[in-house]
């Protein structure tokens, strides 16, 4: 069984300024996520779920899904402030604005999701290595499997020099997670890599390993997701800002002893569309890696 790319598609955008998810950065209009898609496909994944706002759905098929589908096979969810809410609790959040988060994101994508997965953000670079890694984990699991995995990358392999990034330090032992930390704001500052967490300033080696949100789940991490969603939304249901990341739903995966995540690894370099100031940066590392061969000129037929 080919397993499955979800692709977390429905974030604002506002420290980019714009729906980065379909922003043109290709020689003949592709985006980023193109790329990631050709590599999951050449891998050997056999379909792909976006997750997406409903106010993108137009632009969307236009720039990016339609030419998707017609390569592999394709569909994509919508998550909006009210799915998967009660009518009690869409009443206490009803001035919120803010997406309720990664978790709640992927568990929109459930009912479209039947083989073992794997997530990526929509805006992240990752690098043909970590889908095939991925993608042979993924093909030996059965559907109610407890091994699950993510990629992590080389945090100073992550950083943007355009402003702060968001990544969550794991902590390994014998190849396995044993625990991950969202780190929302990381920066430069000079030639020091500093954390901003919990009001403290912390300064990081930049060795550390950290997730990029690349993980691979059987169907089975579905209920683990949906009892840490309940338990944030009983606790955070009128806040305006809280969220729920995957990151922190698959600790509790290891934490609660609902199975375990193996622990892969991967030198490759990140780029990205977090600011406006990375399109130009992005458009030529693909440039690049066209030139080099590593891309066809061409990615998809038409």
């Amino acid at each position: 069984m080919k397993p499955t790319l979800v692709i977390l598609a429905a974030g604002m955008g506002s420290r980019y300024g714009g729906v980065k998810q379909i922003d043109a950065v290709g020689a003949h209009g592709e985006t980023l996520l193109d790329y990631g898609i050709y590599d999951a496909k050449r891998a050997g994944f056999g379909k792909v779920v976006f997750i997406i706002r409903e106010d993108i759905e137009k632009d969307f098929k236009e720039r990016l899904f339609d030419r998707i589908s017609r390569n592999i096979e394709a569909e994509y969810v919508f998550q909006s402030g009210t799915s998967l809410l009660t009518d009690e609790q869409i009443e206490l959040s009803k001035d919120r604005t803010k997406p309720w988060g990664t978790i709640h994101a992927v568990l929109c994508a459930k009912d479209a999701v039947h083989e073992p997965f794997c997530v990526i953000n929509s805006d992240d670079y990752y690098g043909s290595e970590a889908f095939e890694i991925m993608a042979k984990h993924l093909s030996k699991l059965e559907n109610d499997s407890t091994e699950h995995a993510l990629v992590g990358y080389v945090l100073k392999n992550t950083m943007s020099l355009s402003g702060s990034v968001s990544r969550a330090v794991c902590t390994v032992k014998d190849g396995y997670l044993v625990s991950m930390k969202e780190n929302t704001k990381i920066e430069y500052q000079g030639d020091k890599i500093i954390s901003h967490l919990d009001g403290k300033d912390i300064e990081l080696t930049g060795d550390e390993w950290v997730s990029m949100n690349f993980f691979g789940f059987s169907p089975k991490a579905f209920s683990s997701f949906e009892k840490f969603w309940n338990n944030f939304i009983e606790k955070n249901v009128t806040t305006a800002k809280g969220e729920s990341y995957l990151p922190e739903g698959a600790s509790a995966i290891v934490n609660d002893n609902e199975g375990k995540l193996k622990f892969y690894t991967t030198h490759e370099k990140w780029f990205g569309m977090t600011y406006s100031e990375d399109r130009e940066n992005v458009k030529n590392e693909l440039l690049k890696k066209t030139q080099e061969g590593y891309y066809p000129e061409q990615l998809w037929e038409k």
